[in-house]
């Protein structure tokens, strides 16, 4: 009796499911209606004579066998997405579909110039963008839903491969009045610690802020966080504490018309490493050193060199 093979579309289903746990929500990320995915899903566990699914009218919960399949199902959607890679790599670079994920303190303020340069050097390349935070852009990189990664070292992201753009320095903003009126350089060991302001978890710069300080029990004494470097900056114009702000976002303009003053630290780690990072032994790892390059040539970007 043949063995059963599930479809790669069942698995897709499957995964969908289990990163949405709501069956109508996975089906609108699979662009099926809720019947085909759940039909889908069904006609699985019944070929295989498993359960993968419990189903109720509040819940949906996985079996502990329908959760491996799901880690399994992972690796083979990623390797079948691999093997169109492997087609796509062999005709000309940096033509057709790049999916990317961009952290948030670094989409805002390099994205616009970035996009600008590479529709004039690659016409054909179309770049299809999410913005994530760290943790969740290296997750989608694993499971596949994205094919690289532009984020901030030192993060750990797995088993990748990067290439590093360029350095970003680090300061610490705090409002124009403010009574101890730092130095025009500050040393951490000035930064008040019940003042300070971070992002959320997850965000790469809170840790990327901390190391800079290095004083780990920051991390405890930090009263209040931002949901993003907008809100921080909102913050401390209201005088509510200071933060530290990466040069980039700086450039850019976050602190026009504000009240707050923006200062270089001399820490050994104040700045953060801009990459670009995809999953390690990829078939389409020549093109995103390619793009890197792209990003690194590129005239209108400001490169701090440490």
């Amino acid at each position: 009796m043949p063995t059963y093979l599930p479809t790669l579309k069942q698995l897709q289903y499957l995964v969908a499911l289990k990163e949405h746990g709501h069956f109508g929500h996975a089906a609108q990320s699979c662009f099926v209606t809720q019947s085909t995915l759940s039909g889908g899903i069904k006609e699985l566990e019944s070929l295989l004579d498993i359960v993968l699914v419990e189903r109720t009218r509040r819940v949906v919960r996985f079996t502990e066998l329908g959760n491996k399949m799901v880690e399994k199902a992972h690796r083979i959607l990623r390797e079948a997405e691999e093997l169109s890679e492997i087609a796509k790599s062999a005709g000309k670079p940096l033509v057709g579909d790049i999916r990317m994920s961009v952290i948030p303190t670094i989409a805002p303020f390099l994205l616009p110039k970035l996009l600008s340069q590479l529709r004039k050097e690659r016409p054909e390349l179309k770049l299809f963008l999410r913005e994530e935070t760290s943790r969740a852009a290296c997750e989608s990189l694993h499971h596949g839903h994205v094919d690289c990664v532009l984020l901030a070292h030192p993060f750990p992201c797995g088993d990748v491969e990067s290439e590093n753009l360029f350095d970003d320095e680090l300061f610490i903003a705090f409002p124009k009045d403010d009574p101890r009126d730092p130095p025009a350089q500050v040393d951490p060991a000035l930064i008040d610690e019940s003042r300070l302001l971070l992002l959320e978890d997850g965000h790469c710069l809170k840790d990327h802020a901390l190391a800079v300080c290095n004083r780990p029990e920051l991390t405890a004494s930090a009263r209040m966080m931002g949901t993003s470097l907008h809100t921080l900056v909102q913050m401390v114009d209201n005088g509510l504490g200071l933060t530290l702000l990466p040069k980039m976002a700086i450039d850019s303009g976050i602190l026009d018309h504000t009240d707050i003053i923006a200062r270089p630290i001399t820490s050994e780690r104040s700045f953060r490493e801009i990459a670009l990072v995809w999953r390690k032994n990829s078939p389409r790892g020549n093109e995103f050193r390619l793009l890197a390059d792209i990003m690194k040539q590129s005239q209108n970007w400001v490169i701090s060199q440490k």
